[in-house]
C-alpha cells in the first residue's frame, strides 16, 4: 500500500518555551526514526498550504477564528490558556497543520495514496468550537473530516482517537451531528477531565484506569470500538494518533508499547479496507517521550502499510 506523509518544516516554528513538552523536537524525533528505519524512502511526501479560514469555520466559530488571528503576536508570546501559547510563527504552523488534514483527504480520496499520516504540530483534538486548550488551537482532524463531507459528500465518517487524553474538542464537534462516529480511549481521571459524562450514542468513550496496560487497551478496543465500527460501516476513517500512552511517556500512567500502536492500527486498517475503500487519514496528536514517539510512529505507519 502506498502511504503518504504530509508535513511542512514551518510546523517546527511553533514554540511554547524551552521546557514545554509540545516542542519542535517532536517532529525531528519522528523524522530521524523514519530515516534510520528506511521507512522515509517508501513514503510519498506532500507539503500542505495553509488552510483556508473558511474551512476552519466548518468546525470553529468565526469569532474564535478571528480572535486567534487578532492575537497572533509579531514578537514575544501570547498566552491562550495555562498550557497553550502563541509565538510569532504559531499561527502559520497551526494553519499548515489544519491544511495538512485537508490535503491528506484530497490525496486519499483521489487514490494517490491509500492512507496518509499528517506529521504536524500544534496538535488539535482538544480545540473546541470557541476555545484553544491543551496545546491545541484548531482541531485538525475535525477540519479534515468536515472537509471530506463538504467537498466529497462522504456521509459516514469515523474518527478514532487513541491519545491518552480524551478528545474533548472532537467530541464537541461531532456531538450534535449525524453521520459521524467518534471513539476515544483515554486515561481517566486525567486532563481534560471529560469523557465520562452522558453523551449521544454515536460517541464511544472508553476510560482507562491509570494502571491500564496492553491487555486493558486491546480489550477496550475489541469490546467498544470494533462492534460500533462494524455497525456504522464508515466510508472514511480518521485517526487522532496520540502516542502519549506509551510506557516511556511521563504524560500519563497508561503503559502501552509500539506493538499496541501497530495492533490498533491494523484493526483500524481492516475496518477501513472492509467498508471505506481503505481510506484513512491519520493526524498526529500527543507523544512527548521523543524516542518512544519516533518508534511508535514507525509502528503506526507499518500498520497503515499493512505489515
Amino acid at each position: 500500500m502506498t502511504i503518504g506523509i504530509v508535513s511542512h518544516p514551518a510546523c517546527a516554528g511553533h514554540e511554547m518555551g524551552d521546557y514545554h513538552p509540545e516542542s519542535p523536537a517532536r517532529l525531528g524525533a519522528i523524522e530521524d526514526r523514519l530515516i534510520s528505519t528506511g521507512l522515509d524512502f517508501v513514503l510519498r511526501h506532500f507539503e500542505p498550504e495553509p488552510v483556508d479560514p473558511a474551512l476552519l469555520e466548518l468546525v470553529h466559530n468565526k469569532d474564535y477564528i478571528e480572535s486567534i488571528f487578532a492575537q497572533a503576536p509579531q514578537e514575544g508570546t501570547v498566552v491562550l490558556d495555562g498550557d497553550t501559547s502563541m509565538c510569532p510563527k504559531t499561527l502559520n504552523a497551526a494553519l499548515l497543520a489544519a491544511g495538512s488534514a485537508v490535503l491528506a483527504v484530497d490525496k486519499v480520496v483521489a487514490k494517490e495514496v491509500s492512507a496518509a499520516f499528517c506529521e504536524v504540530r500544534p496538535p488539535g483534538h482538544h480545540a473546541e468550537r470557541d476555545k484553544a486548550m491543551g496545546f491545541c488551537l484548531f482541531n485538525n482532524v475535525a477540519v479534515g473530516a468536515a472537509y471530506a463531507r463538504q467537498q466529497y459528500g462522504i456521509e459516514r465518517i469515523a474518527i478514532l482517537d487513541f491519545d491518552v487524553h480524551h478528545g474533548n474538542g472532537t467530541q464537541d464537534f461531532v456531538s450534535d451531528k449525524d453521520g459521524y462516529l467518534f471513539c476515544s480511549t483515554f486515561q481517566h481521571p486525567l486532563f481534560p477531565f471529560s469523557g465520562t459524562e452522558p453523551h449521544p450514542d454515536h460517541i464511544i468513550n472508553t476510560p482507562l484506569e491509570a494502571t491500564a496496560s496492553s491487555t486493558e487497551f486491546r480489550e477496550a478496543v475489541e469490546r467498544d470500538w470494533l462492534p460500533a465500527l462494524h455497525r456504522f460501516q464508515p466510508q472514511m476513517v480518521f485517526i487522532s494518533a496520540g502516542f502519549d500512552a506509551h510506557a516511556e511517556d511521563d504524560m500519563s500512567q497508561v503503559r502501552l508499547y509500539e506493538s499496541d500502536y501497530l495492533w490498533v492500527t491494523q484493526q483500524i486498517r481492516a475496518i477501513a479496507d472492509q467498508y471505506a475503500e481503505g481510506r484513512i487519514v491519520s493526524v498526529l496528536e500527543g507523544g512527548y517521550s521523543l524516542d518512544a514517539l519516533g518508534r511508535s510512529v514507525v509502528a503506526h505507519l507499518n500498520g497503515l502499510i499493512g505489515k
